[in-house]
């Protein structure tokens, strides 16, 4: 199975500063997502499906910045999860530059912005506009996730957006944020932080996005699109990945299913994957119609037959 490591700031710097790179090759797929447990689940199902076929994988934990960074230095192939448009600060010093392509749209209806407790919507805050009136009953605190994934946040406090330049963010994991919602929903606390869909928030707690963020997270709830990014060339030197890469389509309902193993149940991204592929297995028919296993051979069987092993 993939391997996953979280990669110290000092080792990268190493990296960015002039360390041997890795020699790139199409037999070994380097990918990355950030600790976001969509991330984590589609870059799992790639992971699965092209051990499948015969290659070796690897899948880092990296901040977004870091992992444009290493695609563009040629230490990275693959990231799964560009979303457009709450990412495209993080991805605007790069557009232009011919070192990083987007390939391919691979999930629609996606959403990420600020969310509260029902009951602190109810009680009258359904906008960005209203929290500033009631910073003591917020503590006057963002809850988000990991450090170089709340860059929204810092522009809104860095402005005094909304009057809430004196407001502070508590960075934490995707999990940890959740622990605190958690923790506050249960006592009826005001909270308000990161919220999106897909995820099994949206069904574990009963939540409200607000509106009025459309200058920092876009317009319909920072309602976006997520694609398939590649280091430069990477298809045209690898296409049989790069088919897979441009079929793989993921939906709302498929992610939160699949994110529900990883955060319920407790599953790593690639058990989670193998049974969500077990309970949708018509999936494979559209994600690997025409892809071969690194020798040639027929991917689909070859994919069908890992997945029965495991």
């Amino acid at each position: 199975m993939k391997s996953t490591a979280l990669i110290s700031t000092l080792s990268l710097s190493l990296s960015l500063l002039g360390a041997p790179m890795a020699q790139a090759s199409c037999e070994k797929v380097r990918m990355a997502e950030p600790g976001w447990t969509d991330l984590a689940l589609t870059t799992g199902i790639a992971s699965v499906l092209l051990e499948g076929l015969g290659y070796e994988t690897s899948s880092n934990v990296l901040g977004v910045t870091v992992i444009y960074e290493s695609l563009v230095n040629n230490d990275l192939d693959v990231f799964l999860g560009f979303w457009d448009p709450a990412m495209a600060t993080y991805f605007a010093p790069y557009v232009g530059g011919g070192k990083i392509e987007t390939i391919h749209q691979n999930l629609e209806g996606a959403k990420f912005t600020f969310a509260v407790p029902n009951y602190v919507y109810d009680a009258g805050v359904t906008e960005f506009a209203d929290l500033a009136a009631h910073s003591d009953q917020f503590g006057s605190k963002f809850y988000g996730i990991e450090a170089g994934s709340n860059l929204q946040m810092e522009q809104i406090i860095d402005s005094n957006a909304f009057e809430l330049g004196g407001w502070d963010i508590v960075e934490s994991s995707e999990q940890g944020m959740l622990a605190q919602v958690r923790r506050a929903a249960k006592r009826d606390e005001w909270v308000v932080f990161l919220g999106w869909a897909p995820h099994p928030m949206n069904v574990e707690f009963d939540i409200e996005y607000l509106s009025g963020g459309d200058d920092y997270f876009g317009p319909n709830f920072g309602g976006a699109t997520v694609h398939t990014q590649v280091r430069a060339g990477y298809v045209e030197e690898c296409p049989n990945v790069g088919k897979l890469l441009n079929q793989l389509n993921f939906t709302i309902p498929l992610e939160s299913e699949g994110m529900g193993y990883i955060i319920e149940d407790g599953e790593d991204a690639d058990e989670a994957a193998i049974r969500l592929i077990k309970k949708h297995p018509d999936l494979l028919n559209t994600w690997l119609a025409g892809v071969t296993t690194v020798n040639g051979a027929d991917g689909l069987a070859a994919v069908k037959a890992h997945i029965k092993d495991n």
